[in-house]
């Protein structure tokens, strides 16, 4: 089966540049336009026709009394320590079943298209090994650092700071993974040994994105969606 029915949303980290914001709650449930982040990724995923596993570590609890609410998304509780995105992501393997699968951040907001269908309608699965969701840096809100990866004529990424920012969305084959040994690690692991056969493919987003990172993030995040709200 090539057609992801499942998505990973990454949700356990700890929220440290919220600073006081994330006090008496996750970062993920920290709420942008009245809605919590992590209701944002859902929201992707749902309108994709697919499942969601959440992990989470930092105020877990809270979170899993959140997902009552989504009967469509199974949590994932990383303990005792976080698992981080490569290790969080192969923990989950056994929610997530064999298909490729979508992972999405849960510290990001979209004005345009579903991210998610984005990746369907330009995924290959018998050629990539991974697409990336990508937005040049003049359509990025709130992302204060260089870019990540450029494409060739086909697609195929390397990575450069002069190329495009990957926002937190992807689709990809998770065979690789087994090959790693590590319980903790990132998923750049993987992308690594993809990059080295030529097997990470990225797309352009339409939109725009922000990156709720911070507290001025939110702000700027609702700035976005009220200025591009018909794109």
């Amino acid at each position: 089966m090539h057609k992801p029915s499942a998505a990973m949303i990454f949700a356990a980290g700890f929220g440290t540049r919220m600073g006081a914001l994330t006090q008496d709650r996750p970062k993920p449930l920290i709420k942008v336009a009245g809605r919590a982040l992590l209701d944002h990724a859902l929201s992707a995923t749902h309108a994709a026709g697919v499942r969601a596993v959440v992990n989470a570590h930092y105020k877990a609890d809270m979170v899993a009394a959140h997902l009552r609410a989504h009967p469509n998304a199974t949590l994932r509780v990383e303990q005792p320590e976080i698992l981080d995105t490569g290790g969080g992501l192969k923990a989950a393997l056994p929610e997530l079943g064999a298909a490729p699968v979508f992972t999405l951040n849960s510290d990001a907001v979209w004005a345009g298209p579903n991210p998610l269908d984005c990746l369907q309608d330009a995924w290959r699965p018998d050629d990539m090994g991974a697409l990336l969701l990508l937005v040049p840096l003049a359509r990025t809100v709130g992302y204060t650092r260089a870019g990540n990866f450029a494409g060739d004529a086909q697609g195929r990424l390397t990575r450069s700071p002069d190329g495009m920012v990957y926002t937190g969305a992807q689709v990809l084959h998770t065979d690789g993974l087994a090959e790693i040994d590590e319980t903790c690690f990132s998923l750049n692991l993987l992308w690594d040994k993809m990059l080295d056969g030529q097997q990470i493919y990225g797309v352009e987003y339409p939109g725009y994105w922000a990156d709720v990172g911070t507290p001025q993030g939110i702000a700027l995040a609702e700035q976005m969606l009220e200025r591009h709200a018909d794109v």
